[in-house]
């Protein structure tokens, strides 16, 4: 069989991103990280949209250059359909689209959550299924049961806010610039993680729940600070230790009943904040513990970036599954669904 020639596109929320993967390995992967976000504190969707247009034509061409791959030598475009945000997949569908009729190729839609998952397939060693796989980001939180490479099934997530979304709210209460998760996570190598204690809530089968604990935060400050206004300042690190601490904890207390309950051993973790030191760190000691075998991504694919689109777009186009070119993003877009 013929492996594809695939150039992949990923917009979904503030990374505009280009890939292209030949006989399934990823031959470049450019991304163009969005700076007019920070001084707002977070994604402003109308101005995400705004960088797309304007980064979409040189970061495909990048990428195109980087692999040294021609136009003529595309068999499909793959791009992100959703979840995400929808002023900036409709940049990257309605930019891919074009293309693909311009070129008479097949078009390709991915999850983008899916793609998450597939970047395990990037690089050896590879997770052999069925696996679990904990999906962690800005916007979602997921265990993930994957049967097959097109066949995953979500077996818990959270019931309101997603860690990644906890780690950046958390930040801004600590006055940490935007994107702070990665901040906390610098400040808390630091600090000690057993300094101040936070509730979490309990939550039935392998679900989460990150909103209360973002308040017992917000309340913490509040009452310390009323005490001694310096208390952040002369606290940070022993604070961000403290706080991430506890959200790795409620993460692998999941994972691990999971893993137990379903016998898994194929154990791996996705999303933006798979990259998260500690998280890292402590699925790896727990995988030791419970002989579990441990996957995790290089630290380019577990943020946005269009080589976990390539490599799900790959599979996908093996199995024979294109996409109409009338198909609509969809900002709600849950694994699963097409």
């Amino acid at each position: 069989m013929k492996y594809p020639t695939i150039l992949a596109i990923e917009s979904s929320c503030d990374e505009t991103s280009a890939s292209v993967i030949q006989n399934g390995k990823i031959l470049s992967n450019i991304i163009a990280t969005q700076q007019v976000h920070q001084q707002w504190g977070g994604v402003v969707p109308e101005l995400a949209s705004r960088e797309h247009q304007k980064n979409i034509v040189p970061v495909v061409d990048a990428s195109l250059k980087q692999s040294k791959v021609q136009f003529s030598d595309l068999d499909a475009i793959a791009v992100t359909k959703g979840p995400g945000l929808l002023g900036s997949l409709l940049v990257g569908t309605t930019f891919a689209k074009g293309l693909s009729l311009a070129l008479r190729v097949p078009l390709i839609a991915v999850n983008h959550m899916e793609a998450h998952v597939l970047a395990h397939f990037i690089e050896e060693p590879y997770p052999s299924f069925p696996f679990l796989c904990l999906t962690v980001s800005g916007g979602h939180t997921q265990i993930v049961l994957v049967e097959d490479y097109l066949q995953m099934k979500v077996i818990g997530q959270t019931q309101d806010d997603a860690v990644g979304e906890a780690f950046d709210k958390t930040a801004k209460l600590l006055g940490l610039p935007y994107p702070g998760g990665m901040l906390i996570d610098r400040l808390a190598q630091k600090g000690n993680p057993e300094a101040f204690q936070f509730p979490q809530v309990a939550v039935p089968n392998y679900d989460f729940s990150f909103s209360g604990i973002k308040t017992a935060i917000l309340y913490f400050l509040q009452k310390n600070t009323s005490q001694n206004p310096n208390f952040v300042q002369e606290n940070l690190a022993d604070i961000c230790a403290s706080v991430q601490h506890t959200f790795v904890k409620m993460l692998i207390s999941k994972l691990k009943r999971a893993a137990k309950e379903l016998q898994i051993r194929e154990i791996a973790i996705a999303g933006g904040v798979s990259a998260n030191s500690e998280l890292r760190k402590t699925v790896i000691q727990t995988g030791e513990k419970y002989n579990w075998n441990v996957y995790i991504p290089d630290l380019q694919y577990c943020t946005d970036n269009a080589a976990m689109v390539a490599i799900a777009a790959h599979y996908k186009y093996l199995a024979g599954l294109f996409a109409d070119s009338t198909f609509s993003p969809d900002a709600s877009l849950a694994i699963g669904q097409e």
